[in-house]
């Protein structure tokens, strides 16, 4: 009767643990700048008129807080640009998407950035296309950029230290090239690595004075060029 009543009892807890409910899974966590993220997407940029999907999904995403020093974190998502040491800027939301949109871009195109910055831009163009290489021409920015976007998953951006008013031509020809800093000119190195049927966005002008954000197309060999609207962008540095 002894044996008969133990094995009663481990068949019980035996059956017991099968049912057992499975452990929980962890709660995903919570992005305490989701909200302002969705906000920013609304008020500034679509306000603005900026309609493309895949960058409106592309800046709501992007967690721009990652981007900017500790120091600035509150103002991430506000409506206007942000230092980021050196002298360099990470460029206002609106004007990031605008020029995004401009490109015109689809997945699979090749783009081209000049002026990593902090890697914002990069990220952004890489939300909406797999192949995107970036040239900075400040070392360290580079090397933080290149880490950042890596440790954030963005494997596949590529990034050089180097002048960029030469582009990167090992890579070329283009099908978008953005530029997120004003030479006085447009540097005709970009113009060449621009794919026939490509598009550039360039601010141009002064330093520290009013510029340009011009739309280049390259036509059947022939570039047009479109004044876009005024802005204040930080120089193009280099040996130029």
């Amino acid at each position: 009767m002894r044996l008969k009543a133990l094995l009663t009892g481990f068949i019980f807890l035996l059956t017991l643990s099968c049912h057992a409910p499975a452990p929980l899974p962890s709660p995903t966590p919570v992005d305490p700048f989701a909200e302002k993220r969705h906000k920013m997407v609304e008020t500034q940029i679509k306000a603005r008129g900026v309609k493309d999907e895949k960058v409106l999904r592309a800046m709501e995403k992007v967690p721009r807080h990652l981007f900017v020093p500790q120091e600035y974190l509150d103002e991430a998502y506000d409506d206007h640009p942000l230092p980021i040491g050196y002298g360099q800027t990470i460029s206002q939301p609106y004007i990031v998407a605008y020029m995004t949109e401009l490109l015109n871009l689809k997945p699979g195109d090749k783009v081209l950035e000049i002026g990593t910055g902090s890697g914002y831009q990069a990220a952004i163009l890489a939300e909406i296309t797999d192949e995107v290489y970036t040239v900075e021409i400040i070392p360290e920015l580079a090397r933080s950029a290149e880490e950042r976007l890596r440790r954030l998953g963005y494997d596949k951006i590529k990034v050089l230290n180097a002048d960029g008013y030469y582009g990167w031509e090992e890579h070329a020809p283009y099908d978008a090239i953005i530029v997120t800093c004003a030479p006085d000119h447009i540097p005709q190195p970009l113009v060449q690595q621009l794919k026939d049927g490509g598009r550039m966005v360039i601010p141009v002008g002064p330093p520290g004075g009013l510029q340009t954000l011009w739309l280049v197309e390259k036509v059947g060999g022939e570039v047009r060029t479109y004044s876009m609207m005024g802005v204040l962008f930080v120089p193009m540095l280099g040996s130029h």
